[in-house]
């Protein structure tokens, strides 16, 4: 079976070009989208801050906790590094610094420190001589606390010494401050929501107003495009443009852009904070990365071609589904259904191996790069707690590493996962791009002529068409055609009878000669203007889903009245009257409710009730039975009343009463005359009169 819906191109890699025409559709929702980028700068900044005020809470209200050394012991270059010196924390020349202070020493300088006996071992809680109670809590209990002017000490293990009611009225402004910080952590919190809420809404309305754009714009230049395009582009694909291709984008747009863009944010944001908090500890956290951008590079690798098979196994499939369930008819005809089954699972089996690698891919990155996240927390907890018992690093800075780092590799793994998505957005885009950048169609004038009043009059003059190069389908062809005058077109199959309906139409172009419509060549006509004029009952009637009234109507402005008498002339009122609804009734898919005599009636209905100045009927009798058919005749003579017709019929029974007969043969005109004058010639047309009239006789 030929796969001819399978896609073309499955994946392709980035390109500017393409990005940058898609965002040239992004331009009327700019300001949408920069608002979005905006909520997402904020959530993000807000995300990052959650372990940063943990941080703090910690180290400032959680373990507030001093170091106390000998300020006179200090070096000038040590006094620098831990900053300036407040005159109010010290007691009998003790100063008692913040513990974050002391990180800000080199491991030397602290080992100097120590070995000259100079940093008070412990950790010392400070609180400021501000409050009466605390002041009695230490004059009740001289033997543990350290008074100065300012401030009063004590010692960590000391302070688990004092009674629950003691600890809090000395930690009094600590909780406060807490209190504060989650406070502050909550409207944190609520502004992540609040900003993460209008990120993803403003990204999703900008992507689907973009889908709905590039939608519009696709139909709007397919239905444009010349039926030589059309003819040879499989419907399955056209149709996969504007739904699957289309939607590929506007993944790329809530799932992919904007976030890349938050991932590539917070990791470098991420970076950022772990440097301000501790420099060292960071570029030892940096170091357990490479194995995970290793895994992350290989496995972008693995998974494009998994994702490549899975695609085309899709393709596949839905190739043969749409083939086989609309020629089901035959299928179940000439007994094949075991066949087909067979076939199918075949195409399922390989859908479903495609779809089991690359879950086996997925199954295997995950849980390594969780292996990985939990090797370098490993490392953060074995060389933070040594550089935390070095006093290098306080334990709120410890935690907050903890958390920045799984902020970090989420990122890691959604940006190797989003890859994909890109390239099959990149690939839908290139497919979109490629149908809007054809320009198939049926030339416009650039100078039209009007065309207020059609009486009628058709000349064809030297005209020569083919599908194909090489082989002609009409040939030098030359005729005329009087206002009013019925004309029929007969010939045996592939004479070019129908072509002549379609080239008059302006459908297809001619390559050679010239048509022309009351003497104006129709190159010169807009084509809109010529199609209200020109128009066709086809053998092949197509009723789109909605009600009759709407399929007669399609849209114009014709009034109930106008289109009451066209269904009355062509006899059509005597099936719709037994309704439910009447004109209001509405058809299924393709009419699938009506027969195919009910179906080609309403043609008739709808043509006249268009009114054009040129009728065409193309084998428009052929679907009716004969007792429907001897109904229409009398509606057929009032519809071809006063207007140019051309008739093409195979059954030659129909068109006795033509005017004129036009007899073709490979394109070109072998005769022409009345019913009468051509049987008389005993000619190509007696032939086929005869050849019919055995064949019902035979029958």
């Amino acid at each position: 079976m030929s796969n001819y819906l399978q896609e073309e191109e499955i994946l392709k890699g980035y390109d500017a070009g393409i990005m940058r025409r898609i965002l040239g559709y992004v331009k009327p929702y700019l300001s949408f989208f920069l608002l979005s980028i905006v909520a997402l700068i904020i959530a993000t900044v807000g995300e990052l801050a959650v372990p940063i005020i943990i941080q703090k809470a910690t180290d400032n209200h959680i373990l507030p906790y001093h170091r106390g050394v000998e300020m006179g012991a200090l070096s000038a270059s040590q006094r620098g590094k831990v900053g300036p010196i407040d005159e109010e924390l010290t007691i009998s020349g003790i100063y008692y610094m913040p513990a974050e202070n002391l990180v800000n020493l080199s491991l030397v300088d602290k080992e100097d420190l120590k070995r000259r006996k100079v940093l008070l071992a412990g950790n010392f809680l400070v609180i400021k001589r501000s409050v009466r109670e605390i002041m009695e809590i230490a004059e009740g209990h001289p033997s543990i606390f350290l008074i100065g002017d300012n401030i009063i000490a004590i010692t960590q293990s000391d302070l688990r010494s004092l009674d629950k009611d003691e600890v809090l009225t000395l930690r009094r402004a600590h909780y406060q401050g807490l209190s504060r910080l989650i406070w502050a952590l909550f409207v944190v919190l609520c502004c992540v929501f609040a900003f993460t809420f209008a990120q993803v809404y403003l990204d999703a309305y900008v992507g689907q107003m973009v889908m709905k754009d590039l939608r519009t714009h696709l139909y709007e230049h397919s239905i444009r495009l010349s039926l030589r395009y059309l003819d040879k582009s499989p419907v399955g694909r056209l149709v996969s443009r504007v739904t699957n291709d289309v939607e590929t984008i506007n993944e790329m747009f809530t799932d992919v852009l904007i976030a890349i863009f938050k991932d590539i944010s917070v990791m470098i944001g991420v970076t950022v904070a772990l440097f301000l908090l501790s420099p060292r500890l960071a570029a030892v956290t940096l170091l357990s990365l490479p194995p995970v951008f290793v895994v992350t590079v290989l496995f972008r690798r693995r998974a494009r071609d998994a994702f490549r098979k899975v695609r085309l196994a899709v393709s596949n499939l839905n190739s043969f589904l749409s083939e086989h369930i609309s020629g089901m008819r035959i299928v179940q005809l000439f007994v094949q259904e075991r066949r087909v089954h067979g076939e199918f699972n075949k195409k399922n089996s390989d859908l479903l191996a495609a779809s089991l690698a690359e879950t086996r891919l997925f199954a295997v990155f995950r849980p390594l790069v969780d292996f990985l996240s939990t090797m370098s927390v490993a490392i953060i907890v074995y060389f933070g707690a040594r550089f935390f018992l070095q006093d290098s690093v306080s334990l709120g800075i410890l935690i907050a590493f903890l958390n920045l780092i799984r902020m970090f590799y989420h990122p890691v793994t959604d940006l190797s996962e989003k890859y994909n998505i890109l390239q099959s957005a990149m690939a839908g885009a290139e497919r979109v791009f490629s149908l809007l950048d054809t320009d198939d169609r049926v030339s416009e004038p650039e100078i039209p002529v009007s065309l207020d009043k059609v009486a009628g009059g058709i000349e064809f003059d030297n005209v020569s068409f083919w599908y194909k190069e090489g082989e002609p389908v009409l040939r030098d062809l030359t005729f005329r055609v009087a206002p009013g005058e019925t004309v029929a077109i007969v010939g045996f199959t592939g004479a070019g009878k129908t072509t002549i309906t379609s080239v008059l139409a302006r459908l297809w172009d001619i390559q050679g000669g010239e048509i022309r419509i009351d003497g104006k060549n129709i190159r010169e006509i807009p084509s809109d203007v010529l199609r209200r004029r020109i128009q066709s009952v086809l053998q092949d009637v197509f009723l789109f889903s909605g009600t009759i009234l709407d399929n007669i109507r399609l849209g114009s402005n014709i009034s109930m009245a106008a289109i009451r008498n066209a269904v009355e002339v062509v006899r059509a009122d005597t099936f719709i009257r037994r309704l439910p609804k009447g004109l209001e009734t509405e058809l299924t898919e393709r009419a699938g409710n009506l027969s195919t005599g009910q179906r080609q009636l309403l043609s008739f209905a709808r043509v006249l009730a268009h009114n054009p100045d040129v009728l065409i009927l193309d084998e428009a009798t052929g679907n009716i039975d004969t007792e429907t058919e001897k109904l229409i005749q009398e509606a057929l003579a009032r519809l071809l009343e006063n207007r140019t017709s051309l008739v093409i019929a195979h059954r030659l029974s129909t068109i006795r009463h033509a005017d004129r007969i036009l007899v073709l043969h490979h394109g070109r005109l072998s005769e022409q005359g009345t019913h009468d004058e051509l049987i008389a010639k005993r000619g190509m047309y007696h032939n086929l009169y005869q050849m019919q009239f055995l064949n019902r006789d035979n029958v």
